[in-house]
């Protein structure tokens, strides 16, 4: 990095907000999943939107690449810096909450809050933020929203971008957007905001959002299904919304080999039945409203879906730590994975009712390529959203199944786009997917993106790389 440019990003943060020296950046450049080996001329921790908005313009006039960097869990290396040219820039000092409106069900906070922070707020004002991932604890607001994450409510509460009333951007120019309205309603335009949820910051950096709160929930029933197959799941996911008003907020479909690696690799995770089964279902039901009718209507339909043999047992939480050992085990699967040896993963998503026609010929065609293979395939089964991943044969090398990846990716991916479904449900495009976009995605999609990159980031200095491997039009 040249001296004046360097001197003028330290301007900008202060000197000891901006990190040069491999080892006090290397904490900004592990990539999570080790696809991506990363590099960056610095590593700048801004304080405010005013910090960030100098920090862009600095590069924007110098055409430095803009990597921004929130709590750095994401899976397609979308905050991987890749260069000598480009420059980190962690949001993870802009974590104040900003303001709680309980009348109008609304919270601002700046975009490296910390999601378990959102959501501990809204408990403080007796509200609920429903947005739940795996990494709650170290992921940021401000990369939820760029990625659109989705999680475990999204069947009730709806994605990231359900989730938000209006956001504050740092654009290319080093301009500020302020679009942080709370009203649900607001017609006069485009919905800019939308523009730059799921963006992943080749747009512009979010700095702070306005998201929407709901009142707390004061019933919950939560029970670990065992079934014969993934159709019995479907039918009993739509039996269980209906019967519960639906009020279901999670529904989460493992395969019994799921249940043998957490068991086998985890720590207090213990199978909830004493014999086996083919698959399982996860299911949770809240509400806001009081009494015990909640628990009435989820027994009732499970009783009655034992008696019709559509659900081969049932264990229903006692406890919330009953319930917290339920969902143990659904969150340990991916680590455990891990722990099992190489696996080759998938985030895709087909129409809920095409769930088990998406198992059946993926798995079919994933076991003909490669015989062997072990198919660990869970996840939001209520959303479609599932986790095709394909764990090595027992008596492979790790390496060499590692390198049919593309080869069953390819299987698995162009199966998911035939049935009408998407390459990438939750995870993003990232540095990861961008092959997949450029090959599943129409010409006339592409380009309207390059079109609208182009006019926000006519430089192409935001996050390059991502979700558009191609330069601008």
């Amino acid at each position: 990095m040249r001296a004046d440019v360097k001197q003028q990003l330290e301007a900008a943060v202060g000197r000891e907000n901006m990190l040069t020296e491999r080892e006090d950046m290397a904490p900004y450049l592990q990539e999570w999943r080790g696809h991506f080996t990363c590099e960056a001329a610095a590593v700048l921790r801004p304080g405010s939107t005013q910090e960030v908005a100098a920090v862009v313009r600095v590069c924007a006039q110098h055409g430095v690449g803009v990597v921004p960097q929130g709590g750095n869990t994401g899976l397609v290396g979308g905050a991987a810096a890749q260069t000598q040219d480009q420059v980190v820039v962690s949001l993870s000092r802009l974590r104040q909450v900003r303001s709680v409106d309980v009348e109008n069900d609304s919270i601002t906070v700046e975009a490296g809050c910390v999601l378990a922070q959102v959501q501990t707020a809204a408990e403080e004002a007796s509200r609920l933020f429903p947005l739940s991932l795996a990494a709650e604890g170290s992921c940021q607001i401000g990369g939820n929203l760029a990625t659109n994450a989705g999680g475990l409510n999204v069947l009730r509460y709806g994605n990231a971008r359900d989730l938000c009333l209006g956001l504050e951007v740092v654009l290319a120019d080093g301009s500020v957007w302020n679009g942080l309205g709370a009203l649900r309603k607001d017609n006069s335009g485009f919905d800019l905001k939308q523009v730059f949820i799921g963006s992943e910051g080749a747009l512009g950096i979010i700095t702070a959002a306005t998201l929407k709160l709901f009142p707390p929930l004061r019933q919950t029933e939560t029970a670990f299904i065992a079934l014969e197959d993934p159709k019995s799941a479907i039918r009993l996911l739509n039996e269980l919304r209906r019967e519960t008003g639906d009020n279901l907020i999670a529904c989460e479909l493992i395969p019994r080999f799921a249940i043998e690696l957490v068991t086998r690799h985890v720590e207090r995770c213990r199978d909830p039945f004493s014999s086996e089964h083919p698959w399982y279902l996860l299911i949770e039901a809240a509400t806001p409203a009081s009494g015990e009718w909640l628990g009435t209507a989820v027994k009732a339909v499970l009783q009655k879906a034992l008696e019709e043999g559509l659900v081969s047992d049932a264990v229903l939480a006692e406890s919330l730590q009953h319930a917290e050992d339920f969902w143990r085990i659904r969150e340990n699967i991916p680590g455990a994975q891990v722990s099992e040896g190489a696996s080759i993963k998938h985030d895709v998503s087909v129409m809920v009712s095409r769930i088990p026609e998406l198992i059946e010929k993926a798995g079919a065609a994933v076991t003909e390529a490669a015989p062997g293979v072990r198919i660990c395939a869970f996840g939001h089964v209520g959303d479609g959203n599932l986790h095709f991943n394909l764990s090595q044969p027992v008596d492979a090398e790790a390496k060499i199944f590692m390198a049919r990846a593309t080869e069953l990716n390819q299987i698995v991916n162009d199966i998911v786009v035939g049935m009408g479904g998407s390459f990438s449900a939750e995870h993003g495009v990232g540095r990861l997917k961008t092959k997949e976009l450029q090959k599943y995605k129409s010409e006339q999609a592409i380009l309207s993106m390059q079109k609208i990159k182009q006019a926000l980031d006519p430089q192409g200095i935001m996050n390059p790389g991502v979700i558009l491997a191609l330069e601008p039009v």
